[in-house]
């Protein structure tokens, strides 16, 4: 059973039922990515985000719409929260034509631009400095909008880091930066990798406001980038944040978790965040259980029906290889 909560809620109805639903659907879509890598209708890298949803939801709730998402390689969960069609999703996973990526990029490159998700990124730390340079053309367009960028502890190890990190505090860019500190780089604990073990004091290194978050708990997540957003958009410059949470699987579906006792990964299991947020619903009469029970059984047709789209779905035709490759369409250098 998961860690309770049993202080009154503070946030709507609607909030709460966001919540539940929106990690529900990350966890279950994940639970099904799992079963099809292993009938080998997924190929390729797959990463899941199964144990982090609280990362990518409660963040959803404290921002707004215009505002840009970018991530690293285990990017399934995030688009979700943001609203991106589970179709879409499943079916880049599968390499269809109807995928995100039109079935180019996979499990870590889903794009939607629609809901502001620009991509999650394959090469380590890649993602950090193009979440400033989001947050640079917010700021130089007056919008008002405000760029996260998620990374890995691992990344955290990474020159362009601090590049970033720099440059957004000198330039005071709208940007809240995000370390989903799940333990592990690959295989590897961060003790073994890191003098700085709390890596939200890398920050301090550049006078940027950086604290650490339990995100295993939703409502912390939603707290923590709502004061990141508001000092954001108040012009007062980047934030970092360092969300604590854990992935129940492994870094990838090859990985063997030799590196970790199954004590320590029932020990988080007890802090689930969906099982916590259900909690408090269930607690204060927020939603009954037959209406938890509803929403679950429209997840469970939702994953479903993402499954037989993508099966239905054709692949690319080979002259898609040349398609997207550039903003000119007739680029000189591309022959057929």
């Amino acid at each position: 059973m998961a860690k309770k909560n049993a202080d009154a809620p503070k946030y709507s109805k609607e909030t709460y039922k966001y919540w539940y639903e929106s990690m529900q659907l990350q966890r279950k879509f994940e639970e099904k990515c799992g079963q099809l890598y292993g009938m080998q209708k997924i190929k390729g890298f797959c990463h899941l985000y199964i144990g982090q949803e609280a990362c990518s939801s409660g963040s959803k709730s404290a921002l707004i719409e215009g505002d840009k998402y970018i991530t690293a390689y285990r990017d399934h969960g995030i688009p979700l929260a943001l609203g991106t069609s589970p179709n879409a999703i499943m079916a880049e996973l599968y390499g269809k034509i109807t995928g995100a990526s039109k079935g180019k990029g996979g499990s870590m490159h889903i794009f939607d631009k629609e809901v502001g998700f620009v991509g999650g990124h394959g090469i380590v730390g890649a993602q950090i400095p193009m979440g400033a340079g989001l947050a640079f053309a917010e700021k130089y367009k007056k919008t008002g909008n405000v760029s996260i960028t998620y990374f890995g502890d691992g990344a955290t190890r990474q020159g362009a880091l601090h590049e970033a990190f720099n440059m957004a505090m000198t330039w005071k860019l709208p940007a809240i930066f995000v370390v989903e500190n799940n333990g592990y780089a690959m295989g590897t604990s961060v003790a073994r990798t890191s003098n700085v073990t709390e890596l939200y004091k890398i920050g301090e290194a550049y006078d940027m406001p950086s604290e650490p978050v339990d995100a295993m708990n939703v409502e912390a997540v939603h707290e923590a980038v709502s004061r990141a957003a508001a000092r954001a958009r108040a012009g007062e410059g980047p934030t970092f944040l360092e969300f604590r949470t854990y992935r129940y699987r492994g870094h990838s579906m090859s990985d063997p978790q030799k590196y970790r006792s199954k004590e320590e990964v029932e020990a988080y299991k007890d802090r689930d965040p969906i099982e916590q947020v259900k909690h408090t619903i269930l607690t204060h009469n927020i939603l009954t259980q037959a209406e938890l029970d509803e929403i679950d059984a429209k997840i469970k047709v939702q994953v479903q029906e993402s499954v037989d789209f993508a099966e239905a779905s054709p692949f690319p035709d080979k002259s898609e290889a040349y398609k997207d490759v550039y903003v000119e369409e007739n680029y000189p250098f591309i022959e057929e």
